[in-house]
C-alpha cells in the first residue's frame, strides 16, 4: 500500500487507513524503531496489560492466597504508634 509524508507542523507525518489500524491492532500509542529498509510501527506494549484479568482467573480457581503465613517482626511488636 502506498501512501503520501504529509506535513504536520514542522514534522512529517502519514495516514494509516483505519481497517489497517484495526487490523494490526494499532490503537492509541505505537513504537516506532529504525530498521536498514526503513521504520517499524509497533504497538505500544502495555507492561500490565491484561493482569486483572489474570489475577480474576486466579482468584476464581481458589489460588489468590500468600504462599506464606505473615510472620511477626519486631517493629510489629513494638515499632507503633499511634
Amino acid at each position: 500500500m502506498k501512501t503520501k509524508i504529509v506535513r504536520i507542523g514542522n514534522s512529517r507525518g502519514i495516514r494509516i487507513p483505519k481497517p489497517l489500524l484495526e487490523h494490526a491492532g494499532l490503537v492509541d500509542e505505537v513504537e516506532l524503531r529504525l530498521v536498514e529498509a526503513g521504520i517499524v510501527v509497533e504497538g505500544a506494549a502495555r507492561p500490565r496489560a491484561g493482569w486483572a484479568e489474570v489475577a480474576a482467573a486466579v482468584q476464581a480457581r481458589g489460588e489468590g492466597g500468600l504462599l506464606d503465613e505473615p510472620a511477626a517482626t519486631d517493629f510489629d511488636e513494638s515499632g507503633w504508634a499511634w
